[in-house]
């Protein structure tokens, strides 16, 4: 297959090419650095022409929600309507489990893309994928303030960026994936195999890497959505895969 992957330079990006090339497909890489603009269109044209799907794995770069969802929606539209005038038969998108339940900030974005791209002519499916096992190290550095970073409490269900990729893959390629959807839409989740607290997380890398940090937990009085955390809604349903990668393996190999 010709598989157009938006977002190849990002870390799942990366993932998701190698693990498609080793599979023996055609892969084009949409990215700026390849000259292709998914937010204008320039380019974009050319990059999807004869592709037989698309996967969207591109990042906002930011967690303003109102510009997180023009980004987001805008991708969308462009992608749903290039890929149509192409004759792509599928678009496969990534997303963040349990985003259809929150109301404010980057997980309303992420609802507001599915809701764009599931509204366009090419078939869609989505693949909502837990948090990575990166993103401990992500909120242990945007928290840092001298000798203390303050890092949300959040349950989550960290998952390895390799094996979102090989599931990326799978809905890509596959007639009838083998994972179960959820419910009635084109929706699958993944996730690590064990629940853990985010503070607990960035709290063991950084004693892994020798990082004398104090981490504090948080929590954003102002977030109308600080009790959907509190009760999960960032974890696995029970349809989801569960890679059998946990968090504590990862830092055995990553650090």
């Amino acid at each position: 297959m010709r598989i157009a992957v938006a977002g190849a330079s990002g870390m799942v990006g990366r993932h998701l090419v190698g693990v498609l090339e080793a599979r023996g497909h055609e892969v084009v890489a949409i990215s700026r650095s390849a000259g292709v603009d998914v937010v204008t269109g320039d380019g974009l044209a050319a990059a999807v022409a004869g592709a037989d799907c698309v996967i969207d794995v591109t990042n906002a770069g930011t967690t303003d929600q109102a510009a997180a969802t023009e980004f987001f929606t805008t991708v969308a539209r462009n992608l749903q309507e290039t890929g149509e005038r192409a004759g792509v038969r599928r678009l496969v998108v990534l997303s963040i489990l349990g985003v259809d339940r929150f109301s404010g900030g980057y997980f309303a974005a992420k609802a507001a893309q599915e809701r764009a791209v599931l509204s366009g002519p090419v078939p869609v499916r989505i693949l909502r994928a837990a948090q990575f096992h990166e993103f401990a190290g992500q909120t242990l550095e945007w928290g840092r303030q001298g000798e203390v970073s303050r890092v949300p409490r959040m349950r989550v269900q960290p998952v390895a960026a390799e094996a979102v990729a090989e599931a990326l893959a799978d809905l890509a390629t596959e007639a009838e994936p083998s994972a179960a959807a959820s419910g009635e839409a084109p929706i699958w989740e993944i996730a690590g195999p064990r629940e853990e607290e985010l503070v607990d997380m960035a709290t063991r890398l950084a004693a892994r890497r020798g990082d004398p940090v104090r981490v504090e937990g948080v929590e954003n009085p102002a977030d109308p959505d600080r009790e959907l955390v509190k009760a999960g809604a960032l974890l696995p349903g029970p349809a989801a895969t569960l890679a059998p990668e946990s968090f504590e393996d990862w830092l055995s190999t990553a650090v």
